[in-house]
């Protein structure tokens, strides 16, 4: 099992929750491995290895299947990092590099030939239970040991386990007689999963290499447990489970386990070395485990406990799985339902139109929203939504939802983009909330999701209470330290008392102890429960899973102890008891994973699993208890060992949970039937299912059958100079015959005859070649012998691409009545040639027609015919031109009229283009010959313009070539807008694989060729996006354009100023030109530049800082007047900054900053009342709204509330304090500004995009 010298360098490229891909290179030979960003050269006997880490997540549903496809996504990453370790140190590895599965199913093959790179995907470790064409991803495998932490320079490496110095295959070595070996569980029992024990005696004294177990039985299975006692090449133990058959099993052959492997510290069993993962082992794999499993150094330390009488002692807990046939399943059959496709990323968004679905109110209320025949559902999100529920409906097999992502407005880039459920619900369902107003089903989203809860301040001391209704559609749960819905619910109602530094302001009452809290008004029929699943860490500052236990009922009770969630005036008649309808399930981590539902359509016994295409019987437990989360541990097979139990944590949890009230759920599982689909939808419908079911059997068929296409004059005279410029016909626009292959061909001419009208006798047909130069003529005609075979036969023998298509051009002779005649017969001197008229007037190509000629005739014998032909006199004068080929480039040559064809190399099927020379002193013509013009038509590009600020939407198309450079460009575009000088506009291209426009726009002349411009990578695009500017592009490009927001002194208005300067000027003379641009309050003002982000000032700008590297584009400029007070500061006085923030109450009372900070001096021995005074009138608070703000010091986004007695200045000792603004007076109030009507998700990922539905 030795290493082939000549072993090819490679490089994985690890991106998290998606398969690995390895290239090699028969010309790299360099050994790197990248530490910390820096590439460290690698002395070691192992392969040259290189470890990159892409920091963009991808979804767990994108699958790369090409070179191509993987390097446009990487390309759509804005970055790459360098720092993140790629192999952690419990990555689980082959034992064998050479059972790599080089040929692993299912998956892209390199060929034999193949150079100078290939590439495969390798089998991520982890687990698969679905098909290989889509990866189902679990966070990485956890280590569950306690020792101290291994050393980073520790790290594993990725390499499985061959002997990595040896140069040739290595024999198998016995072990040797000490070792013993103990099964846990009897083997007749024959257990899903079982620990085994295996001790390993004399183990210091060891002498192969390599080192096998006694054979043991799990789940019906042999397995053994391999070691590597002195390490495979690396100064760890080395250990895999192995297959113990593998050589013996039938092709094909797999098994799926979880398994964890560890090393006893007999001393203190706490400290046992465990890890675990999980393999789908197959012929290629058939072992799998760690090669740096633990330094050698710690294993033969006596006193750290592993190694006690030079004996080992080593255990495998196995637990077997087995693993479903994905493609054999029919689930219409098995369960009665069907499932959703996945576009790339979109299982969140199968689950949830799957549980909408299966909320027959729901489903019907969008049936009967109004739709007309006329509407497409690629625009129509009624319609759409329409079309995917009768197909769910009625279908046979999974349902696409291309139709309706493009009705949301996405594009194929959005649908590789994963997204939060929890945000797609709350936006599509406001999108159909909109939709639905004014039709007949308007208030369906309130009816079913509604409800309302009472957010309440009550005084303990006095009478006042204060109190603000609010509606909800769905419920954030807390999941952290709540092990179940209940607990969840009675923290949401939790009563927070508000007292000390925290006392309330009441009106007329002045600071009162007080309680606060939220009571439910009314819950809603249907009621969404998203589960916090997903935080922020600021302790690791990211985000993080919570995969803690947490239990939800089957029942809900939420009337339970005396009504303690409802408010008092709720109604109290209405009982809310609710029953579990569907489970939304996220497995895997933080940044990425797999969405799937378990659903009880009709609220019955029988659960159903929804995960995309695939739907299966489930039962309450796989349901419900599995999906609580937490840890899961093994059965042990033999309790009588104080053995450690075999843990694992279970990453798939749920994360939404839709229960429906009792008393409602007649209404809501309702009847659905197709009296409740428009007559429009079902027929359209109906046909579309027709024609899907007809274009199946024709697939099915498609054996059996050859499609012939016949080419005729009268395709050539519809198709050139219209449709298609070079060559002779596009072929899928032609005349198509679906013919059994036994037919025989003379039986396929009696077919042609009836559907043409073409005697039999007056066909002759020929066949198209596909020439060395890419061009696609008719080369010769059919012969006797071919006419007598089938049309099977002829098929195979005349298309060497061996598709299921025959092309054939029909040659049909008119007499002179213009009927079909028998076409003489053709002599090896004849050839047949092909006529194109070109107009350089008109700028117009056309097909006139086809002569025979013979090869040692001179063009000059048919000028008349040409003229005839073309409706010329008989003796007009013309030019011949040769069109050769047209890829890459045009090839288009003049024929000399007085040499022979055949001395023109003139062959069958050649194409001549002629048309009547330009005179001198006649009207100029772009394009005044055959060759300039098929130049042009071959070059022109028609490109879609779209103004910058509105990048979705085509504004007007211009028709240029490919070969236009910049300034054409520019002065095309200025014509069309009517603009004088081209150089103010400025272009920006296309980013063809996120549909958006490029960051950085075209600079002036900074491209050659409108080719250039629309190139990205190996795509072209066809869309531009333009600005005009108000100064030309040069200028511009000499300026730093810098937009500054001015906040006037004593009136309440900012303007945004956009000012222009030369990059090396400075804050000054930005403040100069300011000046000459705002109304000041005296004409001495002074001015100042701040920066501010997040409604928060964080600089201001010294007057002789450069503007070119001040970035505008992700906070904003402020410029204001310096206050008088400010300019004399005493030794004692502070300028200390001044915020608004507001407690989140659905993020743990996280503070949250709004509003327009500012700074304020304060006195030595100010108190706060003195300060509030000064405050109050700055920002012009009526007394009733000021007297409800509260006052506190904030350090680090913690509040300490003051008292009007408190002084200020105290709070604020030092001037210096780094990060000024995280220390700060904070005004408390509530944030008037306008709100979504849902309270914004603060539980996406941070990795993703919002969520947006254009149309």
């Amino acid at each position: 099992m030795g290493l082939s010298t000549r072993a090819p360098a490679y490089v994985t490229i690890v991106t998290p929750f998606l398969s690995h891909f390895i290239f090699f290179s028969q010309n790299q030979s360099l050994n790197y491995k990248l530490i910390g960003g820096q590439a460290h050269k690698i002395i070691s006997s192992v392969k040259p290895h290189k470890t990159i880490s892409s920091v963009k997540p991808l979804s767990s549903d994108a699958y790369v299947t090409s070179w191509p496809s993987l390097i446009k996504l990487l390309m759509t990453n804005e970055r790459w990092n360098m720092k993140s370790p790629c192999v952690s140190q419990d990555t689980p590895q082959f034992s064998s590099f050479l059972d790599y599965p080089v040929n692993y199913p299912n998956y892209p093959q390199p060929h034999q030939n193949q150079s100078p790179f290939f590439f495969f995907p390798i089998k991520p470790h982890v687990l698969h239970l679905s098909p290989p064409i889509k990866s189902r991803h679990q966070s990485p495998p956890m280590t569950l040991m306690t020792p101290p932490p291994i050393d980073p320079e520790e790290e594993e490496m990725l390499v499985p386990h061959s002997e990595l110095g040896a140069e040739g295959p290595q024999p198998m070595e016995v072990a040797p007689a000490e070792s013993v070996s103990v099964v846990d569980a009897p083997v007749v029992d024959d257990p899903p999963s079982a620990r085994f024990t295996w001790t390993i005696e004399n183990f210091s004294r060891l002498t192969g290499k390599k080192l096998y177990s006694d054979v043991f039985f799990v789940g019906g299975y042999k397995w053994r447990v391999l070691i590597f006692p002195k390490g495979n090449n690396v100064d760890h133990l080395s250990m895999y489970l192995d297959v113990a058959d593998a050589s013996t099993l039938p092709y094909g052959w797999s098994r799926y386990a979880q398994f964890s492997l560890a090393v006893v510290n007999q001393i203190h069993s706490k400290l046992t070395m465990r890890k675990d993962t999980q393999h789908q082992f197959n012929a290629r794999e058939s072992d799998w485990g760690f090669t740096s499993f633990m330094p050698l150094s710690e294993l033969y330390e006596p006193t750290r406990g592993y190694l006690l009488n030079d004996t080992c002692i080593v255990e495998a807990d196995v637990a077997v799985r087995k693993v479903v046939d994905y493609w054999s399943h029919d689930s219409k059959k098995e369960t009665g339902y069907v499932g959703l496709k996945n576009q790339g990323a979109t299982c969140y968004m199968n689950s949830l139109l799957q549980t909408l679905y299966h909320i027959p109110y729901f489903r019907k209320a969008v049936y009967h929203m109004p739709t007309t025949e006329n509407d497409m559902p690629s625009g129509s999100i009624p319609l759409a939504l329409q079309s995917l529920f009768y197909k769910l409906q009625y279908s046979d097999t999974s349902v696409a939802t291309k139709e309706l992502t493009k009705s949301f407005g996405w594009d194929t880039y959005d649908s590789f983009l994963q997204h939060d459920v929890q945000e797609l619900n709350r936006v599509l369902c406001e999108k159909l909330e909109d939709k639905m107003k004014g039709t007949v089903v308007e208030g369906t989203i309130q009816q079913l999701f509604e409800g309302h809860h009472m957010n309440y301040i009550e005084c303990i001391n006095v009478d006042y209470k204060s109190t603000r209704k609010e509606s909800f559609y769905d419920l954030q749960l807390d999941v952290k330290g709540c092990r179940d819905v209940y607990a969840s619910f009675d923290k949401y109602v939790e009563v927070e008392r508000l007292e000390g530094d925290n006392k309330y302001h009441a009106e007329q009452y002045g600071l009162q102890d007080a309680k606060k809290g939220v009571l439910f008004t009314d819950f809603p029929p249907v009621l969404q429960l998203q589960l916090k699943r997903f935080e922020y860490d600021f302790m690791r500052d990211t985000m993080v899973k919570i995969n803690d236990r947490y239990e939800f009922p089957l029942q809900l009770d939420l009337d339970r102890e005396n009504g303690k969630y409802l408010s008092p005036q709720a109604d109290r008649t209405v009982r809310n008891l609710y029953t579990l309808h569907s489970v939304l399930v996220h497995s895997g981590g933080v940044h990425g994973g797999h969405y799937y539902a378990y659903i009880r359509p009709t609220l019955s016994d029988q659960w159903l699993k929804f995960d995309d295409e695939r739907v299966t019987k489930e039962d309450m437990k796989r349901a419900m208890d599995e999906q609580y989360g937490g840890e899961e541990e093994l059965p042990q097979a033999n309790p009588g060992f104080n053995n450690s139990p075999f843990k694992f944590t279970k990453y798939s949890n749920a994360y939404m949970l839709v229960y429906i009230r009792e008393s409602d759920k007649e209404k809501i599982i309702c009847n659905v039937d197709e009296k409740d689909v428009a007559e429009h939808l079902r027929i359209r419908l109906k046909k579309e299912q027709e024609e899907k079911e007809q274009k199946r059997k024709e697939k099915a068929e498609a054996h059996l059958y050859t499609i012939i296409k016949v080419a005729r004059d009268e395709n050539l005279h519809e198709q050139i100079g219209k449709n298609i410029f070079f060559d002779l016909v596009d072929h899928d626009k032609v005349r198509s015959f679906r013919i059994q292959k036994q037919t025989s061909f003379a039986l396929f001419k009696e077919e042609v005859a009836k559907e043409l009208g073409i005697p039999v006798q007056c066909q002759r047909f020929w066949l198209w070649a596909k020439r060395q130069n890419h061009t696609y003529r008719p080369n010769r005609p059919l012969t006797p012998l071919e006419e007598a075979q089938s049309v099977g036969h002829l098929r195979e023998v005349s298309n060497k691409a061996n598709n299921a298509e025959l092309k054939l051009f029909l040659e049909v002779e008119l007499g002179q009545n213009s009927q079909p005649v028998p076409p003489p017969a053709k002599t090896k001197e004849e050839i047949l040639l092909f006529f194109k008229l070109y107009d350089p007037l008109k700028e117009e190509l056309r097909y006139v027609g086809r002569l025979f000629v013979k090869a040692t005739g001179k063009p000059t014998e048919i000028l008349t015919k040409l003229n005839e032909l073309a409706g010329f006199a008989s003796n007009e004068e013309i030019e011949l031109f040769e069109e050769i080929k047209f890829e890459p480039n045009v090839m288009c040559e003049h024929v000399d009229k007085k040499l022979t064809f055949r001395a023109s190399q003139l062959e069958d099927g050649d194409i001549i283009c002629f048309q009547k020379p330009l005179q001198t002193g006649t009207v100029k013509c772009r394009y005044p010959d055959v060759p300039s013009f098929l130049e042009y038509v071959h070059n022109r590009q028609v490109v879609r313009f779209r103004s910058l600020e509105r990048p979705k939407e085509d504004e007007f198309s211009l028709e240029l070539s490919k070969l236009n450079n910049y300034d054409d460009v520019v002065e095309r575009v200025a014509s069309h807008l009517n603009l004088d000088d081209p150089s103010k506009i400025r272009l920006t291209s296309h980013n063809c694989y996120s549909q958006q426009p490029k960051p950085q726009p075209i600079k002036y002349r900074g491209v050659e060729h409108l080719s250039d411009i629309l190139a990205h990578y190996n795509q072209t695009s066809d869309i531009l996006y333009y600005e005009v500017l108000d100064i030309p592009l040069p200028e511009l490009q000499g300026l730093k354009t810098l937009k500054v927001a001015f906040h006037h002194a004593t009136k309440d208005e900012v303007v945004i100023h956009t000012i222009r300067l030369p990059k090396q000027s400075t804050v000054g003379d930005v403040i100069n030109d300011l000046k000459t641009k705002v109304e000041l309050s005296h004409k001495d003002a002074e001015l100042r530049l701040l920066e501010v982000f997040y409604h928060k000032i964080y600089k201001i700008f010294p007057l002789t800082e450069k503007i070119e590297n001040i970035n505008d584009q992700y906070w904003t400029l402020r410029a204001e007047e310096i206050p008088e007070e400010e300019k004399d500061l005493g030794p004692q006085d502070r300028l200390i900054h001044v915020y608004h923030f507001t407690k989140d109450t659905s993020q743990n009372q996280q503070v949250q900053n709004f509003g327009e900070p500012f700074f304020l001096v304060i006195r030595e021995g100010e108190t706060l009342a003195e300060v509030k005074i000064r405050i109050q009138k700055k920002l012009q608070v009526p007394d009733e709204e000021f007297s409800k703000w509260k006052f506190a010091f904030l350090s680090l986004g913690r509040p300490t509330y003051l008292q009007d007695s408190d002084v200020v200045s105290t709070r604020f000792q030092r001037r210096d304090v780094y990060g000024a603004w995280e220390q700060y007076l904070g005004l408390e109030h509530s944030d008037n500004t306008s709100k979504r009507s849902y309270a914004a998700n603060q539980n996406r990922h941070t990795f993703e995009k919002p969520v947006r539905i254009y149309n």
